[in-house]
């Protein structure tokens, strides 16, 4: 379910910026589509200090380093479907258009 709605919004936010006439949608559909990763990672701050009993230097450090590489992963791997379905959605739609 997160891989397809992260396709669609990644798609709807390059039709929007088509709309726009800017073109310049290669690393934008990226960044948006990966990031749920650095919101993964943002999430981990509130989690660590608010919700868990964890403490001190080593703990803080395992779990930081942990959630920047699974939070790296999510950003790759979504950032990955997003800029491939705005792809496909961008050679689909300039396929059928015809200019006379």
């Amino acid at each position: 379910m997160l891989i397809i709605v992260t396709a669609f919004i990644t798609v709807s936010l390059a039709y929007f910026q088509l709309a726009r006439e800017d073109y310049r949608w290669w690393w934008r559909s990226l960044i948006c589509g990966g990031s749920t990763g650095a919101f993964i990672y943002a999430y981990s701050f509130f989690y660590f200090f608010h919700r868990s009993s964890m403490k001190g230097m080593i703990q803080g450090s395992f779990y930081f380093g942990y959630m920047a590489i699974i939070s790296y992963a999510f950003f790759l791997m979504l950032g990955a479907v997003g800029f491939h379905a705005t792809f496909a959605f961008i050679c689909h739609i300039y396929s059928v258009v015809k200019a006379d």
